[in-house]
């Protein structure tokens, strides 16, 4: 009889053992899954101070989450059979929150950039221009990838910054004597060498002549040849530009002339090298024109920087 009745004891409390140990697991791991829940709430709210000041809503709102997490964490431990699903939004939302950050922080970059671009003045961008181009021949035999980029970048500012947005519309600001001071086109290898402009001809000043009246552009290249005393030699070449849009001109080539004779004889063999290197044939863009500087750029994408000057 003893024996019958602890077994049947034994049968009793077996399940209950059983369940109680189930539930106490069943509350551990939620426990668990609740503290990293809290630590995902800390990170969120660290990061969004960094981006802004935490306001006095989503204070309240911190708050009441970690009360209500509190509440759920006590009726767990408290052996509830309610259930909790493991997809919790919280986790999921965490890519996406830093998404929103890294979009903030660019904008805010891009913004403050803007800011600064808007603080320096258009005689200042000129002035760093200026500095940027000495010592560097116009860029016609070439430039440093870093030198050039910087001169880009200052070009791309004084665009931005353009005081004639339709510079065809004000032809007497386009007209009169321009003076080339830089050039993305450029000389190099053996076309530099076959015009001789490593050893004895020198190339001078680069001009453009607008006659608005007539029409007419008029290119003037000068050249020193040493060993032959020859000085302000010219290779000039004529076109007639008419105006296509309110930024842009096409040019057509009309002549092109060598003077004096000495200085052909140096250059008709190359002729075509010259005129293909230096015919301003084309569209051209007037992208910046103020009283005394002029950006412009071709239809090949070369840009042009010139300043005005006093016919020779």
């Amino acid at each position: 009889m003893l024996k019958d009745k602890i077994t049947k004891a034994v049968s009793i409390l077996l399940p209950i053992k059983f369940t109680l140990f189930s539930q106490i697991q069943l509350s551990y791991h939620l426990l668990q899954l609740n503290s990293i829940r809290w630590r995902l709430c800390d990170n969120l709210a660290m990061s969004s101070k960094l981006i802004h000041p935490p306001s006095m809503a989503a204070s309240r709102g911190a708050i009441s989450a970690r009360t209500r997490n509190a509440k759920l964490s006590l009726s767990f431990s408290n052996l509830t059979r309610k259930t909790v699903s493991f997809s919790d939004n919280s986790i999921r939302l965490k890519p996406m929150f830093i998404g929103k950050v890294t979009e903030q922080s660019s904008a805010s970059a891009t913004n403050e950039l803007e800011e600064e671009e808007e603080e320096i003045t258009v005689s200042q961008i000129k002035n760093e221009l200026y500095e940027a181009l000495k010592g560097i021949n116009r860029g016609i035999f070439g430039v440093k990838s870093d030198k050039k980029t910087e001169i880009e970048s200052l070009v791309k500012l004084l665009e931005r910054r353009n005081p004639t947005p339709e510079p065809t519309g004000e032809l007497d600001k386009i007209g009169g004597c321009w003076k080339l001071i830089y050039s993305t086109i450029t000389v190099l290898g053996s076309k530099r060498t076959k015009l001789g402009l490593r050893d004895f001809v020198s190339l001078g000043d680069l001009l453009q002549q607008i006659d608005i009246a007539q029409g007419k552009t008029v290119h003037v290249l000068k050249f020193d040849v040493r060993g032959l005393n020859l000085h302000d030699g010219e290779f000039r070449i004529v076109a007639s530009f008419k105006i296509i849009s309110k930024t842009s001109v096409e040019i057509t080539y009309e002549s092109s002339t060598i003077m004096p004779d000495q200085l052909m004889n140096i250059f008709r063999k190359n002729m075509n090298l010259l005129l293909g290197i230096f015919n301003p044939e084309g569209l051209f863009e007037i992208s910046y024109l103020d009283e005394d500087l002029q950006v412009g750029r071709d239809g090949k994408g070369n840009v042009f920087v010139l300043e005005r000057t006093e016919i020779p």
